[in-house]
């Protein structure tokens, strides 16, 4: 019986892929849909050019026990291959993600969260890969558009369709979808991201860019959305999938009414406090009294109706009451919680030259939010060095944010920052950069680090004023002062109501966070997260109005303090810059670095040197500058025919002596240009580390110095020798 021959394994046909395409700006965008990631609930890559997002989203099958918030996770991955390069670190492999891409992930985030349905508490997570980057067409708006498209798409509920786009100017005309070349030329880089119906997100730095042309951009930014909604439908259409049914977390109607009537006139007592400590006591002592009611009622009342519930939904009807109470004050009575006026501004408090050895300081405190930021100056050589797909690779300009526990009177331990801080800290220097002096005029490297002391909403918007404050305490002399301020909004049904600067409560149960910044020119950056399924532009017309008012109030309080830049700190350090030919570079640095390692040790000095020939020399002490300075010079310095210099005697032939005029120049001084008489022997004269004065006779065709002590007077070499 003859062997059986092995099978082959069946050859496997290609996933089938659907490909949709359309344009935006003027350049074409390709979704392919059903090639790769198959088993995530929905996977799409979105390409534009070469740069190629591959978006899948997941979902869990049901709840995890116990939950009571929705668990959503979103995660920005920018892989080194995306452009051909091993990433930096020692272990050649990427890491804890970069500032880049938590902020970008955020801004999927702060889009697509509120298009949930309420109640959902199934784990749904977002991973936008950066597969392929040109380093021209930006990834980040791909990857908000791909998490709307996929989520739309799979059976997960969405209330999509959901895009993003990116909008700038150049030279007086918007562009849809700005490349990074166009982006660096532009004067205003917003983000829009939203509905067919609303706005939902914004992200936006400017160059103090008027209001009106603000709502021109967002105009035509959610016309471009409008579009790839309409586009994400027909996609839909073709390989959309049926929606889940999921379970939904409500609580029972009869209980709602209960807490309503038996609690709503206590909160409203309640809460009506200016000071969030004591408000926030007495609101958390009468939720422990309506829960303990609740939880001692019968299971039925006197027609039937249960009214009787859980801990859980106890603890959760009471904070909707909180909620309703607090939305019913603005909205109908036009009251907040501390008294204030819808568009008034908490009393402020401002300070600088806080902190005795600090570059620069300046103290904010509006309400019960107190930021203070720190100035740190340093050189060019301390500028950030960034490792990541983007373009850029130095920040000379950075602003961090910490937020502590004791801010809020908690108690928990310090993990570094997370998302939350580094966004807030991005958002600070972004509003800050357009009024940074150029480089040419103030070279510093530029570090701020606003410190959270109190805590009451808004500070955010407190570090940027806090920023101004220490920057002008600092001496940089800044194009003009940048205050923030953050709006709120409370929307129901038709009616709705502006809050400017708004407080911790009026964040968390409100309806919008918009934060706008600028100058009295015009705004420098702006930041919009919403909770309800998005903003009409009416309505951001009206906050954009009231936050100018409210910051040209505030930037009145800090002109008050400070309006020009101050002196300088004798503790920050001073700094010269000298132009060498980059020929010398080599020389100044030495062999293995042993002549720039020399300098800085004998003048305690920084020196930073960049490939143009720029030498930047910092230190706190003028002697030491001045030190260095020389250093440099003389190490860097070109031969000029006719020139007087004191040299040392390094070599010694029966011809004449080589002398170094500095470091790495030397020349021949003759045997008979040694001295006016007849000389014999050149040891009769010098000797080897003789320190003399001469003269430069020529510099011949091939470079060689020719050098003589005939001829230089004594004033001369005593001007020589004092100088050096």
């Amino acid at each position: 019986m003859s062997p059986t021959k092995k099978e082959k394994a069946p050859a496997m046909t290609g996933p089938q892929a659907h490909v949709f395409k359309t344009n935006l700006g003027d350049k074409e965008l390709v979704i392919e849909i059903g090639k790769l990631a198959k088993q995530a609930n929905c996977a799409v890559t979105v390409q534009c050019g070469g740069t190629m997002v591959l978006v899948a989203v997941t979902a869990s099958r049901s709840p995890r026990e116990g939950i009571d918030f929705f668990p959503l996770l979103v995660d920005v991955e920018q892989k080194m291959y995306a452009v051909g390069r091993i990433p930096g670190s020692f272990m050649r492999r990427e890491g804890r993600a970069s500032e880049s891409a938590i902020l970008n992930s955020r801004l999927i985030d702060r889009g697509i969260r509120p298009l949930f349905p309420d109640g959902y508490r199934n784990d749904v997570q977002v991973t936008a890969t950066i597969l392929s980057s040109d380093k021209e067409n930006q990834p980040d708006v791909l990857g908000i558009l791909g998490a709307g498209i996929a989520l739309t798409l799979s059976d997960i509920p969405f209330a999509g369709p959901f895009a993003g786009v990116r909008v700038g100017r150049v030279a007086g005309k918007w562009v849809l979808n700005p490349t990074y070349t166009q982006d660096a030329d532009s004067d205003m880089d917003l983000v829009v991201a939203g509905t067919q119906d609303a706005v939902m997100m914004v992200e936006a730095g400017m160059n103090e860019v008027p209001e009106a042309e603000v709502l021109d951009a967002l105009e035509l930014a959610h016309s471009a959305i409008r579009k790839l909604c309409e586009w994400t439908i027909k996609m839909q259409g073709v390989v959309g999938k049926p929606k889940q049914d999921v379970q939904i977390v409500a609580l029972p109607a009869e209980l709602s009414k209960y807490v309503q009537k038996a609690g709503a006139k206590r909160m409203t007592e309640a809460m009506s406090n200016p000071d969030k400590l004591a408000r926030q006591s007495s609101v958390d002592d009468l939720k422990k009294v309506l829960v303990e009611e609740m939880m001692a009622l019968p299971e039925t009342d006197a027609v039937g109706q249960l009214v009787q519930a859980s801990p859980k939904d106890a603890k959760k009807a009471v904070e909707h009451l909180e909620e309703d109470v607090f939305r019913k004050l603005v909205t109908e009575k036009g009251l907040r919680v501390d008294g204030r006026r819808l568009d008034e501004i908490r009393p402020m408090y401002v300070e600088t030259n806080l902190v005795p050895r600090a570059h620069g300081s300046g103290l904010f405190q509006r309400g019960q939010t107190q930021v203070c930021t720190i100035l740190t100056l340093g050189s060019p050589g301390d500028a950030q060095k960034i490792d990541t797909i983007d373009p850029e690779v130095t920040r000379r300009y950075m602003h961090h944010y910490n937020f502590p526990a004791y801010s809020v009177g908690e108690v928990r331990p310090n993990r570094g920052p997370g998302r939350r801080e580094i966004g807030h800290g991005a958002l600070a220097e972004r509003a800050l950069k357009p009024v940074l002096p150029d480089a040419a005029e103030f070279p510093y490297t530029i570090r701020l680090v606003s410190e959270v002391l109190e805590s009451n909403g808004s500070s955010s918007m407190a570090s940027t004023c806090g920023s101004t404050l220490a920057m002008l305490d600092g001496g940089v002399p800044l194009k003009r002062p940048v205050a923030g301020v953050a709006m709120g909004l409370i929307k129901e049904g038709e009616r709705f109501a502006i809050l400017t600067d708004i407080q911790g409560i009026e964040d968390h149960l409100g309806d919008m966070d918009f934060k706008v910044t600028g100058t009295h020119a015009g705004i420098t950056a702006l930041q919009m997260d919403i909770k309800i399924t998005g903003i009409e532009l009416e309505v951001m017309q009206v906050a954009l109005e009231q936050a100018r008012k409210g910051r040209l109030e505030i930037l009145d309080v800090m002109n008050a303090a400070i309006a020009q830049p101050a002196e300088m700190s004798p503790y920050a350090p001073r700094m010269a810059t000298i132009k060498i030919n980059p020929e010398y570079i080599g020389t100044l640095i030495g062999p293995g670095g042993k002549n720039i390692r020399k300098i800085t040790e004998e003048t305690q000095a920084k020196i930073d040197i960049d490939d143009t020939g720029l030498v930047t020399i910092m230190s706190s002490e003028p002697a030491s500058m001045l030190k260095a300075r020389q250093w440099v010079e003389k190490h860097t310095r070109e031969v000029e025919p006719g020139g007087i210099y004191l040299g040392k005697v390094v070599r010694i032939l029966n011809f004449g002596a080589f002398v170094e005029l500095f470091p790495g120049k030397d020349g021949l001084v003759h045997i008979s240009q040694l001295a006016a008489h007849r000389v014999a022997k050149v040891e009769d004269e010098v000797n080897i580390g003789d320190e003399i004065v001469v003269k430069v006779v020529e510099i011949d065709p091939q470079g060689r110095v020719n050098l003589t002590r005939k001829g230089v007077t004594p004033e001369e070499a005593a001007t020589v020798q004092l100088q050096v």
